[in-house]
């Protein structure tokens, strides 16, 4: 199976099934020299574990990472970095029901049609349970850059949207709430939306925000792997992911050449950041800005219609734990994959110049 690895010089490759022995990567590219604050980086995993919040999925992971190689003495060595995380809550048996049959709007059918085979536990390597190993390295990443800060938080959840940008909110209370909301009221309300949703057996999806400020000038290579390219790539490959648009977005195109133009200040910043922090494809100081828009989560604990390997429709009902809403858990999987993005443009930007 190919499409395992993510990055150029900064490159992660990851490992492992939702309801395998263990998941997990291994992280080339790494300088050597970084202190690593491992304290940090399983902070990190525990924003994405499941367990963590009423409105989440009830799978009890402890998600405790586990380095094998690349750290000594909690220091990058400059070799691969290689670590699991080992799976101990697995409930293969909730899944046996959809053995021969194929969930609606999820990966089942087209695996099963591509390679013959799936691992129906869970859905197997495309469960988002994947998304940890990212985490892992994101995690990594950001220290190694820590002069940019990336945070992410969740702006809207279905039709329940802040009427802030993120320069008028509080990203520090971001944590302060299970939905990852920085505007406490609003997070107030989504958080009883979502338990209202998930009380229907069904789903809902969201938008989150993601903000890295301090990003220094020129990261982005021209033509094809302009920075916003790669960071929607980056985006796009997060499950359940459907959207990406940075800077004025979808918006700006209701706004005329005028208007729109970010006009320099003599330092070379700029009075208006409708670019998003990118020109022309490379990163030029301003704040780089973004959203990422998921669907709602595809397994409803709901009666529904599908189809069987025979090709035939069957009636089956979702069950399992599952989030009735992805983008809390997924916050600190965007931050990581902004984090991979800069760290491993910050390394390619180093070869340019003598």
């Amino acid at each position: 199976m190919a499409g395992n690895t993510f990055g150029n010089l900064f490159k992660l490759t990851t490992f492992g099934e939702s309801h395998g022995v263990a998941i997990g990567g291994v992280l080339d590219g790494c300088p050597s020299g970084v202190t690593l604050d491992l304290k940090a980086i399983q902070n990190e995993l525990d924003r994405r574990k499941p367990g963590q919040s009423a409105i989440v999925t009830q799978r009890k992971e402890p998600d405790t990472v586990v380095f094998y190689s690349g750290v000594f003495e909690g220091v990058t060595t400059g070799t691969p970095i290689g670590f699991a995380i080992h799976n101990t809550n697995q409930k293969s048996h909730d899944y046996s029901h959809i053995k021969d049959s194929y969930r609606p709007s999820h990966a089942d059918y087209v695996y099963d049609q591509k390679y013959g085979f799936r691992d129906y536990r869970g859905g197997g390597r495309s469960s988002a349970r994947e998304t940890a190993s990212r985490v892992v390295a994101g995690a990594i990443a950001k220290q190694m850059l820590p002069e940019i800060t990336i945070n992410a938080f969740v702006s809207q959840v279905g039709t329940m949207k802040l009427d802030k940008n993120y320069q008028e909110l509080d990203l520090s209370l971001t944590e302060s709430n299970a939905v990852r909301c920085p505007d406490t009221e609003m997070a107030a309300k989504m958080e009883e939306y979502i338990k209202e949703v998930r009380k229907e057996g069904d789903t809902i999806g969201g938008i989150i925000t993601c903000v890295a400020k301090n990003v220094p000038i020129g990261l982005g290579e021209p033509v094809f792997d302009k920075l916003h390219a790669e960071l929607g790539k980056a985006m796009l490959s997060i499950n359940a992911v459907k959207g990406f648009e940075y800077g004025s977005g979808f918006e700006g195109v209701t706004m005329k050449g005028s208007a729109h133009n970010d006009q320099f200040n003599t330092d070379g910043t700029t009075k208006t950041n409708y670019s998003g922090g990118i020109q022309g494809g490379i990163s030029n100081g301003m704040d780089i800005y973004f959203n990422v828009a998921f669907k709602p989560v595809a397994t409803v604990i709901q009666p529904y219609e599908t189809i069987n390997k025979q090709g035939e429709l069957v009636q089956t009902k979702g069950k399992g734990r599952h989030d009735p809403c992805v983008v809390p858990r997924a916050v600190p999987i965007v931050e990581a994959m902004t984090a991979l993005v800069l760290a491993d443009y910050t390394l390619l930007n180093r070869t340019i110049k003598l």
